[in-house]
């Protein structure tokens, strides 16, 4: 009998990190003339009861995945979003800092939303020239780039042949999928609330294994 060569299925190189990036549920609304609780400079808005479900939602989908370990950023949001998972498994979420949004300098606590709905012309030059840094105070897309690299590292460092899931941001998912990808700065922007993306990282090599996976979403 002839030998028979199949079809080979996709595994992690040796000593990479499988990382799961989920961007949080749904949060609270911004109404104008509120600004949401700050935490460290940053907007720190509860889960909308949409986001509540879709954190259950994200639980049942990943529960039977053999994680190592469970990340959160200091943002509210992403613990809530986690929590579900969490108590599936019986883990303990740790924190990583440098994973947290973008920050929006003036434009935090709510206001960011506002004045993009409106069409404001620095949102529309951030756009444009895909740098965050258009948004008075902000941080810039290099900054933001920067450290997003930096906790990606770190957490591949310290799960080498792991599998993680970290409850991250937009904005995070968008720069991680760009640093990966070599690709625009904002062209992965836009990731949906409790979706699902991937990361295999080696070293500083990291390869884009999916993006925006809603299935499991209501």
């Amino acid at each position: 009998m002839a030998r028979e060569y199949r079809q080979s299925v996709y595994q992690p190189p040796k000593g990479a990190v499988d990382l799961f990036l989920i961007r949080h549920g749904e949060s609270q609304a911004a109404i104008p003339g509120q600004s949401f609780p700050m935490k460290d400079g940053h907007g720190d808005p509860a889960l909308h009861p949409n986001g509540e479900a879709q954190a259950v939602a994200v639980g049942h989908r990943m529960k039977s995945e053999p994680l190592d370990a469970i990340y959160v950023t200091t943002l509210v949001r992403t613990h809530q979003t986690a929590a579900p998972l969490a108590a599936h498994l019986g883990m303990t979420p740790a924190v990583e800092a440098d994973l947290r949004e973008v920050s929006l300098g003036d434009w935090d606590g709510g206001l960011y939303r506002i004045k993009a709905a409106e069409g404001a012309p620095e949102f529309a030059r951030a756009k444009a020239n895909q740098e965050w840094g258009e948004i008075p105070g902000a941080e810039t897309t290099a900054q933001l780039h920067a450290r997003v690299r930096a906790g990606l590292l770190r957490i591949a460092t310290n799960h080498a042949d792991q599998r993680v899931a970290a409850f991250v941001h937009g904005g995070v998912i968008g720069a991680a999928m760009a640093i990966a990808s070599g690709s625009a700065p904002f062209a992965f922007n836009g990731a949906a609330n409790g979706s699902i993306s991937r990361l295999v990282i080696k070293g500083d090599t990291m390869v884009v294994r999916g993006f925006n996976d809603c299935t499991h979403l209501p």
